[in-house]
């Protein structure tokens, strides 16, 4: 080992999970994953860079009959710079992540042991997610080490996909012990001088829910590609097994190839990129449209999210008569990712990923390191590839137009296909390789060495959860649309209390429509996400779909049933096709000449249909399962993230909002409301009618109700 103290002396912390330096067991157990991988792999690479001097590893160590007696190694020899030093945690035993807080404690005593045996102090100290976070915490307090910290996942983002999957808040307590981890993660977060992140959305979105977050102290350093596997196209490409799998698809296969390649998710989007080339005559004329989307051997048997979603596209391809030009494959094999991006290569095409949100895009940079343009959504991590790269386009992932737009200006042009495909495979090889990753991290590792005192940052401040424990709920065009003045002063003020307030949205919109007209007009997304009357949750960062939600609302659902009991009543106009989902039935409303809502509400119990008939604005009448509202979707939310009603503020100005008004939550009526529809509200205390309207009047109910002024009930 080198052991001057001219060069850098790293010591890495990753506490859990099965590591070793050769035969990684990635996949044995859920510790020993992506993460193993990357600490192995990184601590490899900084060994061979010419500043760093030593890279010890720190992880526990294991005596369990069950597994390798190579985890009970207490040294292993990585390179002549590099090892993994073995630390005694559990006495016995393999224990999952979940179940090692309790000994935690006797893992950073005896690093602080180690250390204190070495010949000098490490240069710095960088723990790798929350249990090592809690260890280098202690470490750096007592010996004036500076902290690097890689979160790799975060407790409240996992919280909030866990909840969406159907788990409840004691459960995910119990079996995860998520009070612990994100109080671990907010004490690393407060004592870290630096805090190594993926893009720029993971530091905004993911870490921006915590107490501590301080992005002086975030640096985006992405993660390296595998060169060696992703590369440009060799010429042999056509003889694999895949391309006949795609080929057999195709009427002329020779053509361009567009590529989506990504799980069949509704937040991947592939449908509107099938809408995008089906519209387009040139695109449809010029090439094909190639999907991989995971593996499949009866739609059927697939889950209801991806079964809907390749649904849609097989309806998509049939609407538009795209038979002959597109391929779907249903099986594929990883061995065949790397090939699919250089078969797109070669015949001179483009990779698109359209989806809503995407926090990095590690398949825009596969593609570009195999020599393949790009079009991507403009949000998330690919903004940060496309400006380092310089390799293709960013679009509105909601608009059909710009993605044929963007796509044609990539095939038209074979001298810009060129330099895209250029520019992508030597930025990737500069900005995303593993040389490009140690460098960054070596350069950002440097002022931290050298500095005199940390980071300046917030000192510990008292919250009584380790949650968030309120919120505010809006709906979106009675309330934030149409005075930009108000709408700034509320935003702005959402932001400021962002940590402690969860900010939702609950609107009769669809979810393609509430993004369009939040994006438009710069609304932040929202922590939670309630669309189309309340049938439909998404949560933040990444939309994640709330799967439970759909399957409890389904209860008693018969839509066909129902438009056809309502197609002869007068007045009554079904909405467009963009306007209905699976479970809102939507109409236009004369009350004029169609009966009213308790007449068509007997109508429907009279035929044995249970249902939610909602008239708002006194010209819409939509119809929803009994089970769903923005109501029952708001106590849903409210009830997983056990947030109590009486600390959750809902805004409304029509009739569809009136199910969140009443109870136990506090609420404000806009000025600007539909007063017939909202008439009966007004002698309920917790109740405010504001005086402004729009946004201005619910900045006037959270000083009515002191909402940010106390942490207790706010009394009305």
């Amino acid at each position: 080992m080198d052991s001057t103290a001219k060069k850098l002396y790293i010591l890495m912390v990753s506490i859990h999970g099965l590591i070793r330096g050769r035969e990684l067991e990635l996949g044995r157990d859920a510790d020993t994953g992506g993460q193993t991988k990357y600490v192995v792999e990184l601590a490899q690479a900084l060994g061979e860079h010419p500043e760093v001097g030593r890279v010890d590893l720190l992880t526990q160590l294991v005596n369990d009959p069950q597994i390798s007696a190579s985890y009970a190694m207490q040294e292993e020899t990585l390179s002549q710079r590099a090892r993994i030093i073995r630390i005694p945690c559990v006495e016995q035993g393999y224990l999952p992540k979940e179940e090692l807080w309790d000994f935690l404690d006797n893992f950073f005593d005896n690093t602080l042991d180690f250390i204190r045996r070495q010949d000098h102090l490490p240069s710095v100290i960088h723990t790798h997610y929350a249990d090592a976070g809690y260890v280098g915490a202690k470490l750096s307090q007592a010996l004036g080490i500076p902290l690097v910290h890689t979160g790799h996942s975060l407790g409240r983002v996992k919280r909030m996909r866990l909840l969406a999957s159907g788990l409840k808040h004691n459960q995910i307590e119990e079996i995860y012990k998520m009070s612990r981890r994100v109080e671990a993660e907010e004490n690393t977060l407060a004592a870290a001088d630096l805090v190594i992140t993926s893009t720029k959305q993971e530091t905004e979105a993911q870490y921006g829910l915590y107490d501590y977050y301080q992005p002086a102290q975030m640096l985006v350093v992405s993660p390296g590609v595998d060169l060696d596997r992703f590369h440009p196209p060799e010429g042999n490409e056509r003889e694999s097994t895949i391309f006949h799998q795609i080929s057999r698809f195709l009427t002329v296969p020779d053509k361009p190839m567009i590529l989506a390649l990504s799980r069949p998710d509704r937040r991947k989007n592939i449908i509107t990129l099938v809408e995008s080339f089906g519209l387009s005559r040139e695109l449809r004329e010029m090439a094909n449209l190639v999907i991989v989307a995971g593996n499949r051997d009866d739609i059927h048997d697939m889950d209801g999210g991806s079964q809907q979603v390749m649904t849609e596209i097989l309806l998509g391809i049939d609407q538009f008569d795209l038979y002959g030009k597109v391929s779907y494959p249903k099986h594929h094999r990883a061995s065949d990712v790397p090939i699919l991006y250089r078969l797109a290569a070669l015949s001179g095409g483009v990779f698109v990923n359209p989806a809503l949100t995407e926090p990095f895009g590690l398949t825009l940079l596969e593609a570009a390191a195999s020599g393949l343009p790009i079009v991507a959504t403009e949000d998330g991590g690919p903004t940060d590839i496309v400006a380092n790269c310089a390799n293709g386009f960013l679009v509105d992932p909601l608009d059909t137009d710009a993605i044929a737009e963007a796509i044609l200006q990539i095939l038209q042009d074979r001298s810009s296909w060129n330099q895209l495909a250029e520019s992508g495979v030597t930025c990737v090889r500069r900005h995303y390789s593993w040389l490009a990753h140690t460098q960054n991290y070596v350069e950002a590792l440097k002022p931290l060495v050298e500095a005199t005192k940390p980071l300046p940052r917030r000192g510990p401040h008292a919250h009584p959860q380790v949650f968030r424990s309120r919120a505010i709920f809006s709906d979106l065009d009675k309330n934030l649309l149409s005075d930009p003045e108000s709408l700034a002063e509320f935003v702005e003020l959402i932001q400021t209390n962002r940590q402690r307030t969860v900010f939702g949205i609950a609107t009769g919109r669809r979810l393609d429509s509430a993004l369009r007209v939040m994006r438009k007009h710069r609304i932040p997304r929202p922590d939670v996400l309630i669309t189309s009357l309340g049938t439909e949750i998404h949560y933040a960062p990444n939309l994640t779909r709330d799967i439970i939600w759909p399957n409890h609302i389904d209860h008693l659902w018969n839509p066909q049933a129902i438009r056809r009991l309502l197609s002869d009543l007068p007045g009554l106009k079904l909405q467009p096709k963009n306007e209905q989902s699976a479970y809102k039935i939507s109409y236009y409303i004369d009350p004029e000449i169609a009966p009213d809502l308790q007449e068509i509400n007997s109508l429907m119990h009279k035929n044995e249909q249970t249902v939610h008939a909602i008239l708002a604005f006194g010209q819409f009448l939509d119809i929803v399962p009994v089970r769903a509202s923005k109501g029952f979707a708001m106590r849903w939310f409210a009830d997983q993230w056990n947030i109590s009603l009486e600390n959750i503020l809902v805004a409304g100005g029509s009739g569809a909002d009136e199910d969140m008004m009443r109870g136990n939550t506090l609420a404000v009526v806009v000025a600007n409301r539909h007063h017939e529809e909202l008439s009966e509200l007004g002698d309920i205390d917790r109740i405010f009618f504001a005086t402004q309207p729009f946004a201005a009047g619910i900045l006037e109910a959270i000083n009515h109700f002191d909402f940010f002024g106390q942490e207790k009930t706010p009394a009305p």
